[in-house]
Order: C-alpha cells, then structure tokens, then sequence
C-alpha cells in the first residue's frame, strides 16, 4: 500500500492516484452489484418455481430476471440511447391563446 505525504514531505501524490483509486473501487462496486443481483435473480426464479411449480410462472421469472440483469450491466447503453432521444426531441412550443378561451377562474368549468 503506499504511504501518504504525511509520512514524506518531499513527496508529491498526484490526483492520478485519487483518481485510479476511484475508478478501481467503481469498478469494484459495479461488479459486485451485479453478483448481487444475478444472486437475487436466481433466488427470485427458485421461489417462483416453489410457489408455483409451474413451468410458464418460473419460465416467466426467468425471463423477467433476465431483463433486469440485462438492464443493469448494459445501463451504460440505456443511458446513453434515453439522452440521445431526448437531445433529439423537438424543443417545447409555446401555445398562445387569443380570444373566446374562458378564463381559468372557475367560472363555466366544472371537474
């Protein structure tokens, strides 16, 4: 393990240090998240398969499991696909109202 700047005063440490850390333990985190989750996916179809005992109940859990654990190991993907269909959307319009529009003031609408 390496020593601070405390222990040397002539020492340098480098935000590149800080920073590879933080990428090693995000790294770290994300793996064990999904262990986490394939272990909760499985745990999820043994229990449908015990409650059920039915093929298409457990088929159906399996499938559902799939997808979750597919949507957390490729969230990059999804992120990236929901921000680009957003930047492409059209920006909001502005609707002006002229004229015979009633009033908001409760007068002749009725919920």
């Amino acid at each position: 393990m390496h020593t601070l700047a405390a222990a040397n005063p002539d020492h340098v440490v480098l935000a590149g240090d800080v920073l590879d850390w933080a990428n090693t333990k995000t790294g770290q985190v994300r793996a064990l998240v999904l262990t986490v989750a394939a272990l909760m996916a499985i745990i999820a179809v043994l229990m449908a398969w015990w409650k059920t005992r039915s093929f298409v109940g457990t088929l159906v859990a399996f499938v559902l499991a799939a997808l979750v654990l597919w949507g957390i190991s490729n969230l990059s993907v999804l992120q990236t696909k929901v921000g680009s269909e957003i930047n492409e959307a059209s920006p909001a319009s502005i609707v002006h109202v002229t004229g015979g529009a009633p009033a908001l003031t409760g007068e002749g609408w009725r919920v």
